[in-house]
């Protein structure tokens, strides 16, 4: 029984985001552990190499993208049927999709009092009321079926500010600011996730936070160096120190586990 805890045999997931950063690892997490997933991301993304190599690795029967829009209701009702028509009702959701601004996206910044309205509504539209919105779509069926896991991806940032001093190397005028509204955002996804896990714990159905600390991926090496020097254990995390806490959420290894958020960062927030 002990060695099957974690297997997902059998298991339908469907992952929001599913060709940005994280989505890929949660995707080749679950994939490894039996599952079938229906990745789901907005029209005019292109596919990613990460998210090519899954599919001609899995194949399409266990691997399909949908292709829909977190904030949009009949484009995600759309993409429901479809994940239930092709695979059955999802017994895993991953609420991925989300906005961030690391230093350089975009080329442009705002000090703190210029920030237009509109970006801040556009990330919480997203990262808040795009979970939201996905859970209300996917997690009815579940319902239905009387079980499932709804797996919402949190942040570092849901639960501490961002350290200016991280990015205060960067020549930018102005100065780079994280997002004040991407921490608001994920700490808002952090009390959702409570609320729902309240709501539908009598019903079979499980929701968690899980908050990646800072990941690997194309950091500069001065940044790399400051926040590694802030993390105890002294690296920033890979995609293999993802795996295990997802199969952890997803599966029946944590099925008396509901409403809690895991975070997951190297000891960074016990300083």
């Amino acid at each position: 029984m002990m060695k099957n805890l974690f297997s997902l045999e059998g298991e339908t997931a469907v992952v929001t985001g599913a060709l940005g950063k994280l989505g890929p690892v949660w995707i080749e997490a679950l994939l490894d552990a039996g599952a079938s997933v229906f990745a789901i991301d907005l029209p005019a993304t292109r596919l990613s190499e990460p998210f090519r190599k899954l599919e001609s690795l899995h194949g399409k029967m266990r691997l399909t993208l949908g292709r829909a829009d977190v904030t949009d209701r009949e484009s995600m009702e759309i993409a429901c049927r479809a994940c239930i028509e092709h695979y059955g009702v999802p017994g895993i959701l991953v609420n991925n999709a989300g906005i961030d601004s690391p230093p350089g996206s975009n080329g442009a910044g705002h000090r703190l009092e210029q920030i237009p309205f509109a970006a801040g509504r556009e990330i919480l539209e997203v990262n808040t009321l795009g979970m939201f919105l996905t859970t209300q779509i996917f997690g009815t069926p579940m319902l239905s079926t009387g079980k499932g896991s709804i797996i919402n991806i949190g942040s570092l940032y849901a639960g501490v500010s961002p350290d200016g001093r991280f990015y205060d190397h960067i020549e930018s005028d102005p100065p780079f600011l994280k997002p004040p509204m991407y921490g608001a955002s994920k700490a808002a996804v952090v009390n959702l996730t409570r609320y729902l896990a309240t709501l539908w714990a009598s019903r079979g159905v499980r929701v968690n936070t899980l908050s990646p600390g800072g990941v690997l991926g194309g950091q500069d090496s001065a940044f790399k160096r400051k926040f590694c020097e802030r993390v105890p254990m002294g690296r920033m995390a890979v995609a293999e120190d993802l795996f295990g806490p997802l199969l952890f959420l997803a599966s029946s290894a944590s099925a008396y586990l509901t409403g809690t958020e895991l975070v997951v960062d190297g000891g960074f927030t016990a300083w």
